[in-house]
């Protein structure tokens, strides 16, 4: 095949227009400048505000491509909504020190954690979500999965301090509810019994009510599924019907010990 067929062939078949790889690094910038508007105690919030609501601006264009979205001017109500979400992500970051033994600062849970990156990352993109800004919200959370392992919709509602323990593995649908003082463990899926395009706008994932913590490796399926509060789900758990509050649910393994040392 000569190069200018090869060309030709590679160049007819990006039939989407707004398909720009830019996007996605635009996004995950925008979301690295906001960490550091919000925590790095050497920057300047208003030089940075001023900065990323010029990247927004350049986000806001890239992605509204529908007629009738200026996509753009959602970016003062955001702002608004900056110092409450902060005192949110804070209380993650509280929760997370006050209930792991390993933690030995707050300040360890912002620069180390995987858990608290994610949610926090989270927490700033579903307000996006809310809005109705299209792809921005799911790249800022896709930007967190990749560097933790850890995949939460941004449409999910989850209350205040939420803590993932290790965090790789967990993944939290769009339907999902979390209430308050919820805490998972790596490898938990809260997800769909299955899924279709016509479950889309249907709630699919569960509810997951106050003060329940949820073992390594659980898998909790179906948006009728309710756990109830103050309950607790063993690890390697599958749950497809709900739970009562104060359950204790745990999974039996069977686990066979052979003594390898003969007798003499």
């Amino acid at each position: 095949m000569e190069y200018q067929e090869i060309i030709r062939r590679i160049t007819e078949q990006k039939q989407l227009p707004n398909l720009r790889f830019s996007i996605k690094e635009k996004a995950e910038a925008f979301t690295n400048h906001l960490f550091y508007t919000l925590f790095d105690r050497d920057t300047a919030v208003e030089e940075n505000l001023e900065q990323l609501a010029r990247e927004f601006q350049e986000l806001g264009d890239l992605v509204c491509w529908e007629p009738g979205k200026p996509c753009s001017e959602l970016w003062d109500e955001y702002c608004q909504k900056l110092p409450y979400l902060l005192e949110k992500i804070n209380l993650d970051a509280v929760a997370i020190a006050n209930n792991d033994p390993a933690a030995n600062s707050v300040e360890e849970v912002y620069l180390s954690y995987p858990g608290f990156f994610a949610i926090a990352v989270y927490r700033l993109s579903h307000e996006f979500y809310k809005m109705g800004l299209p792809l921005v919200p799911r790249l800022m959370t896709e930007c967190a999965h990749k560097l933790t392992g850890t995949d939460i919709n941004p449409g999910a509602q989850i209350g205040d301090s939420f803590f993932i323990d290790h965090a790789t593995g967990v993944v939290i649908g769009e339907t999902t509810v979390i209430k308050n003082n919820v805490k998972l463990y790596q490898g938990v899926t809260l997800g769909a019994l299955y899924v279709e395009r016509e479950l889309r706008n249907i709630k699919r994932h569960p509810t997951i009510e106050n003060n329940v913590t949820i073992y390594a490796n659980a898998t909790i399926l179906g948006g009728d599924t309710i756990i109830g509060e103050n309950s607790i789900i063993g690890g390697n758990a599958w749950l497809t019907g709900s739970v009562p509050p104060n359950s204790f649910v745990t999974h039996n393994p069977t686990i066979k010990i052979k003594n390898r040392q003969r007798n003499e």
